[in-house]
């Protein structure tokens, strides 16, 4: 039996789905010889636009799309009734569905009457690089020419200004693709003199100047122009029971949230289904599924969430791949999120793989993340209960903070079980990290907060539950928690990071610490510790902190009596999503009756058995929960293991 449909208080996620019985189909084929928006609909009379059959779907009605590439703003006028009467668009199955924000363009000319140095006195490069332009056809915009807009939107009390680049922030939405791949947006138009594949926009937004690799000619490539803020939303908020299957999402000019806007966006409706579809460089949001922004009022029966996203890939958003605000019992499961962040406005606080706030009830599972860049994988944004994120890879966080970030959840459990968390690089000044040469650096009293990168972060959370994980490859430390006191007055937001259960997980080289625990009213057990070196268990508060090895931490905490270290090499590949155990090239470091003392594990094969009752009692989660009837399988040295969780992935 599939535990991981079952919540940390026990109860089975509320899986609200049923099999709609559609009265009415509808055909959309652009490429029919006899397509057209004043058809019936048929296989055999087409429409033309997605629109059309928008405009006419009614409940039970069964939107299918053949192959081809769709530009238009897909606008849905209705929503289905209930689970058993939906709205469905679906790609039919003839080829790709695509619907894409941009226009295809060509007449270009060579652009001229623009110097290519930043002063009289710098070189000037104008002979050693082609630049063009394309003066923008008004005709492309419907009231919204992302040429004029900067990415940064209503809301900018957040952004740290002393501490970030503002350009990403100040670049123009609008974006210039060469053949599917995007040019680099710069600053000035100089800029594209010192690097191939870049555009600059003119201050009113109607002409893009750029240059290609290679310095090649446009009107032998396929060049596209971004001239929609979305690709699939209604305008009418609230619309719900809609499903949307199969189809690709490219080229979205939305500014960075907040307000969310996806590329597809349930505009605050609920009890969405969006499968299988693929979302591609998006400008700023991939999907957006809550209540789109923290300054519209609530009704006191308004549902926030209770949507699906299911078997998705979703790369390359320029900011955030999932956002939902107040977005509850969302289940999120077998998607595959990749390349967020390229914008790097980590700064604004709206940024990551996927970002909720105040997640109540929802179940995040079977999900691969990789290569996040300046973001977290995965932000649970104050006041979530009863979260379940479980079986997910968290994969190459580049210059990344942490891969999990729970913030500010002073109610209820947590509960982060049974995951890989791997490469977090860590987003920090390298200058910044204090020099002490000699011993000067061993007898320190306080530990600089310099550098980051953190397989879980758990900032004023109470009773995060961690438990069964792989956690490797950490800048800084494997879980990380603290305190902030000013969030626990006001709107009473802020937790005091204590009752954390660290229960049956591996933790692997990461460089600073395994833990580092803000005080000792937390509890850890049935961890393994591998190719952990130093201080590797610490407690930061009372002053001064303790950098202990597991026989210490056993001993005068009572922490993980019944742990254990190894000094064994675990090999993953990211890329293809492997896993193996292999012996390590040399034996653990230090004096030989030390070693003896700490009895490590040199083979995987010596792993103990799982006593999975005993540790789901600490970890306060059911045993049924966590582990069912299964048990954990025996690893072999060498062996090659298929690491990607998702279901569709494990079938085929």
């Amino acid at each position: 039996m599939d535990r991981t449909g079952f919540l940390p208080d026990g109860s089975l996620f509320d899986f609200w789905e049923k099999e709609t019985a559609y009265d009415r189909q509808l055909h959309v084929d652009q490429r029919h010889s006899l397509a057209s928006d004043e058809n019936d609909g048929s296989r055999e009379r087409p429409l033309r636009t997605i629109q059309e059959a928008a405009r006419r779907a009614q409940p039970g009605t069964q939107v299918l799309i053949h192959g081809g590439v769709y530009r238009e703003w897909v606008r849905p006028v209705q929503g289905g009734l209930d689970a058993a009467h939906m709205i469905s668009y679906e790609a039919f199955g003839d080829g790709e569905v695509t619907v894409k924000a941009s226009e295809e363009v060509t007449d270009f000319a060579q652009s001229r009457g623009w110097r290519l140095r930043r002063g009289p006195e710098a070189e000037d490069y104008g002979n050693d690089c082609r630049i063009w332009q394309y003066r923008l056809d008004p005709a492309l915009f419907c009231g919204y020419n992302p040429f004029c807009c900067v990415n940064i939107l209503h809301d900018r009390l957040f952004i740290e200004y002393d501490k970030t680049d503002m350009t990403p922030y100040l670049n123009r939405r609008g974006m210039v693709f060469c053949d599917g791949k995007p040019l680099r947006q710069v600053a000035l138009y100089c800029q594209m003199a010192e690097q191939a594949g870049s555009y600059w926009v003119e201050a009113n937004g109607m002409t893009v100047h750029f240059r290609l690799e290679n310095d090649a000619d446009p009107g032998e490539h396929q060049i596209e122009v971004t001239c929609r803020e979305q690709c699939f939303a209604p305008e009418i908020p609230f619309l719900s029971y809609i499903r949307v299957k199969g189809i690709t999402f490219a080229h979205a000019a939305g500014g960075a949230p907040v307000p969310q806007r996806g590329a597809l966006s349930c505009l605050r409706g609920h009890h969405w289904v969006i499968e299988d579809c693929v979302i591609d460089w998006s400008n700023a949001v991939g999907i957006d599924v809550g209540n789109e922004c923290w300054h519209h009022e609530i009704d006191e029966n308004q549902v926030i969430g209770c949507s699906v996203i299911r078997g998705c890939t979703i790369r390359d958003a320029g900011v955030c791949g999932i956002a939902g605000l107040f977005a509850e019992h969302m289940l999120i499961e077998d998607n595959l999120i990749e390349g967020t962040g390229w914008q790097k406005m980590e700064l604004s606080w709206e940024a990551g793989g996927i970002k909720l706030h105040n997640s109540v009830n929802g179940l995040i599972r079977r999900n691969v993340f990789r290569r996040t860049l300046r973001a977290d994988h995965l932000w649970l944004d104050c006041g979530n209960e009863n979260n379940r994120i479980t079986h997910n890879l968290f994969l190459d966080g580049i210059e990344q903070r942490e891969a999990i970030f729970i913030e500010c959840t002073k109610e209820g459990v947590n509960l982060i079980d049974h995951n890989i968390i791997w490469n977090v690089e860590g987003r920090f000044d390298e200058t910044k990290i204090p020099v002490e040469p000699g011993s000067s650096g061993w007898y320190k009293l306080k530990e600089h907060d310099v550098v980051n990168g953190y397989g879980i972060y758990g900032e004023g959370t109470d009773r995060l539950r961690i438990v069964g994980n792989l956690i490797g490859n950490c800048r800084s430390a494997g879980y990380f928690a603290k305190p902030v006191s000013f969030r626990m007055g006001g709107l009473q937001r802020g937790g005091t990071s204590r009752d954390a259960r660290i229960v049956g997980n591996l933790f692997y080289g990461c460089k600073e610490a395994a833990l580092k625990l803000p005080t000792k009213d937390n509890r850890a057990e049935g961890n393994l510790y591998v190719k952990q070196l130093g201080g590797y268990l610490r407690i930061l508060y009372p002053e001064p902190e303790v950098c202990l090895y597991l026989s210490a931490w056993q001993e005068f905490y009572g922490f993980d009596r019944s742990s254990r270290e190894g000094w064994f090499d675990i090999e993953m590949d990211t890329d293809a999503l492997t896993l193996r155990f292999l012996p390590a090239a040399g034996r653990a470091p230090g004096f030989a009756e030390d070693i003896r003392r700490r009895n490590f594990l040199y083979h995987v094969e010596e792993l103990p058995e799982i006593d999975a009752r005993a540790l789901a009692e600490i970890a306060a989660v059911d045993e049924a929960v966590l582990w069912g009837d299964e048990k954990a399988a025996g690893y072999a040295e060498g062996t090659v293991y298929e690491i990607d969780p998702r279901r569709k992935a494990r079938q085929q």
